[in-house]
C-alpha cells in the first residue's frame, strides 16, 4: 500500500510540475526575437515530407522520443564524443530513430536568421506538429520557451522509452511515469498511424501471436520478416498498412481487426481498459484529433527547463 501511495505521490508532483512549466512557456515566445522562426521550421519540414512521406513520422517519433527521456530537452540529438555518451545507441534508438539531417538544415537556417535564439527542443516540438499537418492531420498550438539540456541519459533512454514488448499494465505504469494519463497513452499511441516499425520490434508477435494478429496481414509480412533471429532485423513494414502515410484514425480500426502491428499496439484493443477508448477514437476522428492536440502539448511540457537555466545550442549535435 505504501509504495503504491509513494507512486501516486510521484506522479502527482510531476503534474504539477509539467503544469508550472506549461505556464512558462508561450506559443509566442519568438514573436520578437525570431519572427521567422515558425514560418522556417514549417517550410522545411514540408520540404521533407515533399521528399520522403516517412519523414513525418520520423520527426514526431523524435520529439517523443526526446520527452520520454529527461523531458523535452534536445539531449536525443546529442551525439557520442570522448568522454559523453548520448542517446541515439540505446537499444529503442539504434538504427531506429531518424530525422537528425532535417533537423541539421532547419537549425542551420534557424542559425542565419537570429542566432542561437531558437533551441533545439523547441525545433523538435514544432516540426511534430508540422509533420502531422503536413500528412493530414490536426494543428494546435505548440508552447515555446524550452531551453536545451547539456547532458544524455543513455540508462534512461534504455529504461524509460516504452518497449513494443510491453503488456497494456506497463504501458500504462510507463506513460504515468511521465505524469501522462491512460487516455493520453492511448491517444498518443495513435501517432502509430503513420511510421514504419523494424521487423526485429514485431517478429515475435508475429509468429507467437497467432490468434491475436489477422492471417492475411500476418502472410503479407513474413516474406521482409523471417523467423530466424538475426535475418531481416531492419526490414521495415508500415504501423497503418491501410493508410501508411496519412495522419487519421485508420490506426485505431486496424486494431478492432487484430491488425495492430506492434504487440504493444494490440495491446489497445485485446480485451482490457483501453477497449472502449480505442473503439471511441475508431468511429470518431474528430474527437481523436482533439485529443491528440491536447495530449501534444501535454507531453512537450514534461520536464522543460526554462529561463536561464539549460542553454540554446548552436549545434543541436553538441551541447556549446
Amino acid at each position: 500500500m505504501a509504495s503504491r501511495q509513494s507512486f501516486a505521490c510521484y506522479t502527482m508532483a510531476l503534474m504539477f510540475a509539467a503544469a508550472a512549466v506549461s505556464a512558462q512557456l508561450s506559443t509566442d515566445f519568438y514573436e520578437e526575437t525570431c519572427p521567422d522562426a515558425l514560418d522556417i521550421i514549417e517550410s522545411a519540414v514540408r520540404a521533407a515530407v515533399s521528399k520522403e512521406s516517412r519523414m513525418g513520422a520520423s520527426l514526431l517519433r523524435l520529439h517523443f522520443h526526446d520527452c520520454f527521456v529527461n523531458g523535452c530537452d534536445g539531449s536525443v540529438l546529442l551525439d557520442d564524443a570522448p568522454g559523453f555518451t548520448g542517446e541515439k545507441t540505446a537499444k529503442p534508438n539504434k538504427n531506429s530513430i531518424r530525422g537528425f539531417e532535417v533537423v541539421d538544415d532547419i537549425k542551420s537556417q534557424l542559425e542565419d536568421a537570429c542566432a542561437q535564439t531558437v533551441s533545439c527542443a523547441d525545433i523538435l516540438a514544432v516540426a511534430a506538429r508540422d509533420s502531422v499537418v503536413a500528412l493530414g492531420g490536426p494543428t494546435w498550438d505548440v508552447e515555446l520557451g524550452r531551453r536545451d539540456g547539456t547532458t544524455a541519459s543513455l540508462d534512461d533512454a534504455n529504461n524509460d522509452l516504452p518497449a513494443p514488448t510491453m503488456d497494456l499494465g506497463d504501458l500504462i505504469k510507463a506513460f504515468s511515469k511521465k505524469g501522462l494519463s491512460e487516455n493520453d497513452m492511448i491517444v498518443l499511441s495513435g501517432g502509430h498511424t503513420i511510421g514504419q516499425a523494424r521487423c526485429v520490434n514485431f517478429r515475435g508477435r508475429l509468429y507467437n501471436e497467432t490468434t491475436t494478429l489477422d492471417a492475411s496481414l500476418a502472410s503479407s509480412l513474413k516474406p521482409r520478416c523471417p523467423s530466424a533471429a538475426g535475418n531481416g532485423d531492419d526490414n521495415t513494414s508500415p504501423l497503418d498498412p491501410a493508410t501508411s502515410y496519412v495522419f487519421d484514425n485508420f490506426y485505431y480500426r486496424n486494431l478492432l481487426r487484430n491488425k495492430g502491428l506492434l504487440h504493444s499496439d494490440q495491446q489497445l484493443f485485446n480485451g482490457g481498459s483501453a477497449d472502449a477508448q480505442t473503439r471511441a477514437y475508431a468511429s470518431d476522428m474528430a474527437g481523436f484529433f482533439d485529443d491528440f492536440r491536447d495530449a501534444m502539448v501535454k507531453m512537450g511540457g514534461i520536464g522543460v527547463v526554462t529561463g536561464s537555466g539549460g542553454q540554446v545550442r548552436v549545434n543541436c549535435r553538441k551541447a556549446n
